[in-house]
């Protein structure tokens, strides 16, 4: 049993590389695909909280979806931002590794020790 949760994409090297560095560490997180299991708005709220970063920062701008949406409109809200992430959770940054109140970005990878 572990404390600490990776929001994961087995296709994506950088979410690849942050879940090789845990478990080189001897850590078995708990996984969440969360392109297939998707976050809910009030769980996508609480990452951003334990994350210390807007909703807008947790946005993958290169997606489609992104485009598609007209999301560099900065006047949209976080609300309707977060909205959209569950909608096309493709839209959200990965990987994001939690442990109890706080979390990071695994974007580098290296990010995750400070949680370990």
């Amino acid at each position: 049993m572990t404390d600490i949760t990776i929001y994961h994409n087995p296709r994506c090297s950088k979410s690849r590389q942050t879940l090789a560095l845990i478990e080189e560490k001897s850590i078995t997180p708990t996984i969440k695909l969360y392109l297939e299991d998707v976050p809910s708005a009030e769980e996508i709220s609480s990452l951003l909280s334990k994350l210390g970063i807007s909703a807008r920062e947790l946005l993958r701008k290169g997606e489609d979806a992104y485009k598609e949406r007209g999301l560099k409109d900065t006047s949209i809200a976080d609300d309707d931002l977060i909205k959209a992430m569950t909608e096309a959770p493709k839209l959200i940054e990965r990987p994001i590794v939690v442990k109890g109140d706080k979390a990071v970005l695994g974007r580098p990878p290296e990010n995750v020790l400070e949680l370990i």
